[in-house]
Parts: C-alpha cells; structure tokens; sequence
C-alpha cells in the first residue's frame, strides 16, 4: 500500500496528470468560494434581521449595540466559513474528484498497465451522484461529530477516522466501476474492506493537509486505480451501466 501511495505522488507531477491538477484545483477554489459567498449574504441578511427586530423591540437606543453585536457575529461568521471550508474540504475534494477521476484513472492505467484492457468511462452523471452521495454523507457525519469537539479534541479523531472510510470507498468504487458493474464493485469493496480502509487513512492524511489537499482527487484516484488492480485483478469485467 505504501509502495501504490508513492507511485501515486510521483505519478501526479506528470505533464498530463499536471493538466488536470489545476482544473481540479480551480473547480475546488471555485466551489469553496461560491459556497462561501452564500453563506455570507445569508449570515449578513439574518444579522441584519435581526438587528431591526432588537431596535423594534427596544427603540432607537438599541441602535449602536445591536450593530456593534451584528459586526462582531459578522466577524466571527465569517472565520466559521473559514474553518468550514477547512473541514469540510474531503466533501469539496469529493465532488470534484467526480469531475476528473476517469480523466486520471485512464492515465494511470495507460502509463503503469498499458498490456491491460482499458477501463470504461462512467457517464459524468454517475460519477457526479456518487460524488454527491459521499459529500452529503461527509457532511451528515461531521455535523453528529462536531460535538464531540469538546472531548480533548476526539472529535479531530472521528473526522479523521470517518473521512478515510468515506473517500477510500468513493475512491475505490469509482476505480472498480471502470471494469465492472456498480454491484460488483460494492461487493469487491466490502470483501476487501480492511485493505480499501487503510488506503482511505492514506487518502486522509492528505487530505488534512492545508492546501495540499486541494490535489486530494489525483492523489486518491491515482492510489485507488492502482489497489484496484492488485485486489481485482487485470482481467476484469467491463461496467454494465
């Protein structure tokens, strides 16, 4: 698994593979920033709101206050959207990844197994709704982990721990669907489960790297592409969508 994870970081300074590291870099600076931008005009409508309430029901006196409290939650919104984009960022990287991963997948399959049949493209739609599935579900379980936050930092763990079992399997099954069916790639998944995981902790452990991280869907895909191949072996059934 180490030896794949190196190949994997080698394989991603290559020209083609280079290409698409900053169209997926600019979709994910993208997606960020526009999630950000809305949820500010959110924050700042609902602060202003409020604001006008506190004055209706306290008069023109309430005035001053009621804005120094609007500024100062601004602030610190605004710092939340920080963060959140932060820790949020496997959810980002997930739908992204949708975009891109039979871009590298077919890469790394041409480069490091080129006497192999090539895999099949999934439609974009397919790609898009697994991406779509395992952030919602990122989200879901971060949002029942933030509380735990408050232990000494054990929910850092849970996050840790949730988002390597979320985009190892994402990963490893949008690398299995290329060669066999989406039922078929769930049961190799599940059969092999202890090993996708550890390759999960792997794609994790990047993904919690600032800014770095923004390259997690070529390093993820290009490590899965290659577990893939050495559970599933080279003479795999092509996808039947």
């Amino acid at each position: 698994m180490l030896d794949d994870a190196a190949k994997a970081l080698s394989q991603m300074l290559s020209p083609p593979l280079r290409a698409i590291l900053w169209k997926s870099i600019g979709l994910a600076l993208a997606f960020i920033f526009a999630v950000a931008v809305a949820l500010d005009r959110l924050i700042i409508w609902l602060l202003g709101a409020g604001s006008v309430t506190v004055e209706q029901s306290f008069g023109p006196q309430a005035h001053l206050p009621a804005t120094a409290i609007a500024w100062l939650l601004s602030v610190a919104a605004g710092f939340g959207i920080i963060l959140g984009s932060v820790v949020l960022m496997p959810a980002v990287t997930a739908i992204v990844g949708s975009f891109f991963a039979d871009q590298i997948a077919e890469e790394v399959e041409r480069v490091n197994y080129p006497g192999d049949p090539p895999g099949t493209r999934l439609p974009l739609w397919h790609a898009i709704l697994e991406g779509g599935k395992t952030a919602l579900l990122a989200v879901a379980v971060y949002v029942c982990a933030a509380p735990f936050l408050l232990f000494a930092g054990f929910g850092v763990v849970i996050f840790f721990l949730a988002t390597a079992w979320l985009l190892g399997r994402e990963y490893f099954k949008l690398a299995a669907m290329r060669f066999r069916p989406p039922a078929e790639a769930k049961v190799l998944r599940k059969r092999h489960a202890a090993t996708v995981y550890v390759g999960g902790l792997l794609i994790a452990a990047f993904v919690s790297i600032p800014i770095v991280n923004l390259a997690t869907p070529l390093f993820a895909m290009a490590l899965m592409v290659r577990v893939h191949k050495r559970l599933g072996g080279r003479g795999s059934m092509m996808p039947k969508i």
